[in-house]
């Protein structure tokens, strides 16, 4: 019989001792409560980690010699990539079946609409604002999108590339619900066009800054700066703004009762996201033995992105004052914003 050390090459993965080596039950992780969930029965060590089980180095590497994941794709440092656990349990079979419901809904909601005729009900000001300005927005959703889809290639857990995964998705999904909702109501809608919210996006002053934000963030080469980027700063100081204390607040006032349920959908998105970002920076940032290296890192972020988001926020305040029923302020919902910020910070330690 060969000598178990004679394998080690051979490509094989194993380990003779792991955490579930005494249990029925065959865990390789440790639980974070009593009994694993099924959350973490499909999703720890699915990407194995040479650290842990493997007895050789990755399978799978780059021709430049790199494994398939390394540490060093992020700047931040962990004692344990692996003890972060997304708070919304999120999975494969899970995804698919809440993305599916979101859009069994949103689809509900513009065909009773459209049979109703409401479109045509519109106040003339606001179909202007829809086709300019959502159109506009749809654009900063799928950017961000994409470079989440980016960040997750990089994630060093499946727990990690699982969460930024799902979010990208989510992102993705409401850029392509604006997109089909706008066609759509655009059919009832004398004089529509199509293309005011691309040449909005590309050109119209009030939409630079925010793509500025939207395109440093895809340009950011660290992928846990970019999750934390979009999620705890141009999100609350951006994304909600635009959304919930505009969209939501003044589409019923301009008789408009469509928009809002399309659009809720990414605010309860936004709700899961955010509590996934803050658990996994809550570890880093208390981290027992890497903390104030990466509070410090964070606090760079929030100074490179923070000062964009914020130029990217005041630049939209001309946006509030076009419905002809304007029952919010922007300077009313920017201060909720800044509150809000500060409370997600604060959560992490962390500071404006």
């Amino acid at each position: 019989m060969p000598a178990v050390s004679s394998s080690v090459g051979s490509g094989a993965a194993g380990a003779a001792i792991f955490a579930g080596s005494a249990s029925r039950r065959y865990n390789y992780f440790e639980p974070r409560g009593k009994r694993a969930t099924h959350y973490e029965d499909v999703t720890c060590d699915v990407q194995p980690d040479p650290e842990r089980y493997l007895i050789q180095d990755w399978i799978i590497s780059f021709n430049n010699g790199k494994g398939a994941y390394t540490k060093d794709n992020t700047r931040a440092l962990s004692s344990n990539w692996h003890a972060f656990r997304a708070p919304d349990q999120e999975w494969e079979r899970t995804h698919y079946q809440r993305q599916s419901k979101i859009e069994t809904m949103v689809q509900s909601v513009i065909a009773n609409a459209r049979k109703a005729g409401a479109p045509r009900a519109f106040d003339r000001a606001w179909i202007k604002i829809l086709q300019t300005h959502l159109g506009a927005w749809k654009h900063a959703e799928f950017g961000l999108g994409t470079s989440l889809m980016q960040a997750q290639r990089y994630g060093y857990t499946q727990m990690i590339n699982n969460a930024t995964l799902t979010n990208a998705s989510y992102k993705m999904r409401l850029a392509q619900d604006i997109t089909l909702y706008l066609a759509e109501i655009g059919m009832d809608i004398d004089g529509w066009d199509d293309e005011a919210g691309k040449r909005a996006w590309l050109e119209d002053p009030v939409w630079q800054p925010c793509r500025e934000a939207v395109e440093t963030i895809m340009g950011a080469e660290d992928y846990l700066e970019q999750y934390f980027a979009i999620n705890l700063i141009f999100e609350p100081l951006v994304g909600e703004l635009f959304r919930s204390g505009f969209l939501m607040q003044a589409a019923a006032a301009n008789n408009d009762f469509i928009t809002p349920p399309v659009i809720s959908a990414a605010e309860a998105d936004y709700e899961r996201n955010l509590a996934n970002t803050i658990d996994l920076m809550y570890l880093l940032a208390t981290d027992n033995q890497h903390a104030e290296a990466n509070r410090a890192l964070m606090t760079a972020w929030i100074g490179k992105h923070a000062t964009l988001a914020d130029k990217a926020a005041a630049a939209l305040q001309p946006i509030w004052s076009q419905p002809h029923s304007k029952p919010v302020s922007f300077e009313d919902v920017r201060a909720v914003s800044h509150e809000r910020v500060g409370r997600i910070l604060g959560e992490l330690g962390l500071s404006r």
